[in-house]
This record gives C-alpha cells, sequence and structure tokens, in this order.
C-alpha cells in the first residue's frame, strides 16, 4: 500500500472522528437540560400511607397561607439552605411548606396537630427526606444500623433552623452530634491515645458513613481499607507479610482512644504476646515456655510490624 493511499485513509478516519464528536456534543447539549430537569425531580411519597390524617387533604401550594401563624418558624428557615435551593424548585408543590409537609389543605381548614411529624413514625419521616435525599451516600440508608434502630433524619438534622454550617446538622458539628448517643466514643476520644477529633483534624465522618449500610457504618467497605484511606504506608503489599494487618487493623488498634500509645488495644509486649507466647525467645533459655520482651517491648527489634519489604526481614526486624 503507496503512501498516497495511507494519507487518504488517515484524513477520511480523521472526518470521521471529527464528525461523530461533534454529532456527540450536539447530542449531549440537546439532552443537558432534560437530564438535568430528572436529576431534581422528587420521588412521589403516598402521604397518606405515612400518615392516615391525610387523607382527603390537597396541596393549598401558596406560602402565605402558612405564613399568616408561622411567621416565626418561616423567619428562622429563610437562614437555611433549604430555603435558599427550594425556592427555585420546579412542581406543583415544589419549592413552598408543602414539599416537606405535606398537603395542607386540612390543616388550614382546621389547624391541629394530626398532620404533625411528631405523630409518624421514624421511618414515615425519614420517607419524606427521602424524596429528595435518595443517592449518593444515602443509597444504603434503609440497610444500615442508624435505620435499624428507629434513628430518623429528624434525629440529627433540622429542617427549620440553621444550627451548624453544614448538613443541617442539629449540633454545630458532627462529633458532637455523634456524641449525643454514642457516649462511650466519647470517653474514648478523651484518651491519651486518640484520633485527632479533639483537635478539630478529623470529625466522626472522617471515617463512618452514617447513612450507609456497611460493617460499623464505615466509609468503605472494610475496617482495613478505612484506616488505609488514610495511612497509606501501612497499605503494603509487602514482601513479609504480618497477618493480623492483613486481616483487621482492630486486632491490635483501638481506633477511637488508648492511654497505650499509637492506639494499641493493650499494652505493647502484652498485645504481642497474646499471639506469639510459644517456645522461648533467642535470648533467653528453652525452658522459658514465654517469649519475653524487654524495654518498650518486641519492637525494640521487630521496627516494621506492619509489614517489611526488606529480603531479611521475614521477623520483621528490617
Amino acid at each position: 500500500m503507496s503512501r498516497r493511499t495511507f494519507t487518504f485513509i488517515g484524513a477520511a478516519l480523521g472526518s470521521v472522528l471529527v464528525l461523530t464528536m461533534a454529532t456527540t456534543t450536539v447530542a449531549g447539549a440537546q439532552q443537558t437540560p432534560a437530564g438535568s430537569a430528572s436529576r431534581h425531580v422528587r420521588k412521589p411519597v403516598d402521604w397518606v400511607a405515612l400518615n392516615p390524617e391525610f387523607a382527603g387533604a390537597t396541596f393549598v401550594s401558596d406560602p402565605a397561607t402558612c405564613l399568616g401563624c408561622h411567621e416565626d418558624s418561616v423567619r428562622t428557615y429563610d437562614h437555611t439552605v433549604h430555603a435558599a435551593a427550594l425556592k427555585y424548585a420546579p412542581g406543583s408543590a415544589g419549592g413552598d411548606c408543602e414539599s416537606c409537609h405535606g398537603p395542607r389543605s386540612e390543616h388550614v381548614a382546621e389547624p391541629t396537630d394530626a398532620l404533625s411529624h411528631e405523630r409518624m413514625t421514624a421511618a414515615a419521616q425519614s420517607a419524606i427526606c427521602l424524596q429528595c435525599h435518595d443517592g449518593g451516600a444515602r443509597f444504603g440508608w434503609k440497610a444500615g444500623a442508624h435505620h435499624a434502630a428507629e434513628v430518623s433524619c429528624q434525629s440529627c438534622h433540622v429542617v427549620m433552623e440553621k444550627r451548624s454550617d453544614r448538613a443541617l446538622l442539629a449540633q454545630a458539628s458532627s462529633p458532637q452530634l455523634c456524641y449525643r448517643c454514642h457516649g462511650e466514643t466519647r470517653a474514648e476520644m478523651l484518651k491519651t491515645s486518640h484520633h485527632p477529633v479533639r483537635e478539630g483534624r478529623m470529625e466522626c465522618v472522617s471515617c463512618h458513613n452514617v447513612h450507609g449500610s456497611t460493617e460499623a457504618l464505615l466509609v468503605k467497605s472494610t475496617i482495613t481499607e478505612t484506616c488505609v484511606s488514610c495511612h497509606t504506608n501501612k497499605r503494603g503489599p509487602f514482601l513479609w507479610e504480618h497477618a493480623p494487618v492483613r486481616e483487621d487493623c482492630t486486632t491490635c488498634h483501638t481506633p477511637h482512644g488508648s492511654n497505650q500509645r499509637f492506639l494499641l488495644a493493650t499494652r505493647e509486649p502484652f498485645l504481642c504476646l497474646t499471639c506469639h507466647s510459644y517456645g522461648g525467645h533467642i535470648n533467653l533459655p528453652r525452658y522459658n515456655r514465654t517469649s519475653n520482651s524487654y524495654g518498650n517491648g518486641c519492637t525494640n527489634c521487630h521496627i516494621t510490624t506492619h509489614g517489611s519489604n526488606h529480603p531479611s526481614g521475614a521477623k520483621q526486624t528490617r
């Protein structure tokens, strides 16, 4: 095949590629508004299923009607993220109070607390929020521990008032919010060795996806994967592996706090001896059936406890 033929084929393929890219770009531009709108369409809510008192009620679709009685609530709500975002939301009931409070014609005719959220179950309260917030990190909400414990969105979030700079939290920060229920974790965080949550360099949500369904509501699928997402030097792979490191970091470490260094579950020599309690150490008589350690413990010599890539590091000594 001649050089001229190659040149002709290359030019033809280039033209087809440019034409294809242009067609794709135009098609994408034509589809973008529709796709964008579809992402903002709320899932329909069966309000009667959430609360039978909604039977026969219709949407008033006039926020001014609510303002007549709930002026104080509306005033605090105006400073929230929802107020700014829903102001321009499409839909017959979108953007006004009824987006979250349901059809209010019966309530306007007879103002009672029969339609209040407090009369709904935790699952029903969350269903109202999930009409918009049903994707992303909240995909596994219904299979998660919080949902199983009948914790609702309103247990942690306040929609009608700005109390936090992020996520409409009921407290100023996520640790303060989580500690309301997880008192034991708060006590562990006060110990000498701890993750820097108290110092403000981390939060509970740095390791936990509170809306998820994995073990311990972790941001990753396993404990080890969650830990090595920050402690990348412990990820490996190593030529000489330390088996507990590969299996589970919490075999040796307690994640929330410890009075031993490096968040160790117990004092270093005793921690190692929970597994390595056989025979005698190299500098001890063989009749001593326990491997004794001195000073700071086993890591005086076994310095690469998480794994070694040294050819002579089979015992994690190099």
